[in-house]
């Protein structure tokens, strides 16, 4: 490798873990790094901890000793980073490359799932939200936070499963097989539910949605309503974009692959794979960086 060559570190910093890419100018891959959650929401040391445990590990595997660090650009796509403040402390923190931008890990996705271009996508994960660009301007639906939001993610399927339980439990509606097993993780105990709501997150919520689509899966009458309505509000998510001026929209996140068959036909239609993934779209950013 050429000691004036530029290289490009892409790092995707999630509530969940970390992951960055480290690329050569001609997009050749040369290591790869991992480390812990990366959310703003853990404090910012311990969010850029976990951000340069990823990146020197990639770094490292590169062969890219300290001295030659200089010579690499940065883009960090980070969970949190609209929290105020968080952007202006982390980029008041010292570091060794030759530029480092942030943006929402998010935005990352989109710009990974469409090669930089415009388009938008729509996250179906533990949470949900609706973020993309078309012509200059920033498209945004959805993703104002768990309970007030976040229609058709991993935590409203839990949450609206729990309600159909506890009525079921007192007899104001039929149980079913579903809202039976989850009446049983608290004992039968409706007591047990609200002790355990007292303290529950999104996170929490969202460990009952495999629950939820299994049994939607399987027929239950339940599963189905709850599945078809999480499914209804992700539609209206990807309507919404298109609606906004987004030219294309990709559907991500841990529950994209088992949603997406529920979906309405002309969604499924207008929906486009990804081209990239978040730590892609880090690259990008990187790799727009002047110098």
């Amino acid at each position: 490798m050429d000691g004036q060559e530029r290289f490009f570190l892409g790092v995707d910093g999630g509530g969940t873990g970390c992951r960055a890419r480290v690329e050569t100018g001609d997009g050749e891959v040369l290591g790869q790094g991992l480390s812990g959650p990366a959310t703003t929401r853990l404090g910012i040391e311990a969010a850029w901890a976990s951000v340069t445990a990823a990146a020197f590990a990639a770094l490292a595997e590169a062969g890219l000793e300290p001295t030659r660090h200089g010579l690499v650009h940065v883009g960090i796509g980070l969970a949190g980073i609209g929290r105020k403040g968080a952007l202006e402390a982390l980029t008041a923190i010292a570091h060794p490359f030759a530029s480092v931008v942030f943006t929402s890990d998010a935005l990352a996705a989109c710009l990974g799932a469409h090669g930089g271009e415009d388009g938008a996508i729509v996250i179906a994960g533990t949470g949900s939200i609706g973020i993309g660009r078309a012509g200059g301007r920033d498209l945004r639906v959805g993703g104002y936070g768990f309970p007030i939001s976040d229609e058709g993610s991993g935590a409203d399927l839990g949450l609206q499963a729990l309600r159909l339980a506890l009525r079921a439990h007192d007899g104001r509606i039929e149980p079913t097989p579903l809202l039976r097993e989850l009446m049983r993780r608290f004992h039968d105990d409706p007591s047990e539910a609200v002790a355990w709501m007292d303290r529950a997150t999104a996170t929490d919520y969202a460990t009952f949605a495999p629950l939820v689509m299994r049994h939607a899966d399987q027929g239950d009458s339940a599963g189905r309503r709850i599945v078809q309505s999480a499914a209804e509000q992700v539609d209206a998510l990807v309507r919404a974009l298109f609606d906004q001026g987004a030219p294309r929209v990709s559907l991500l996140g841990g529950l994209a692959s088992a949603i997406e068959p529920w979906l309405s036909p002309d969604v499924r239609r207008r929906l486009r794979p990804a081209e990239g993934d978040a730590v892609a779209g880090a690259i990008i950013l990187a790799r727009r960086q002047p110098g």
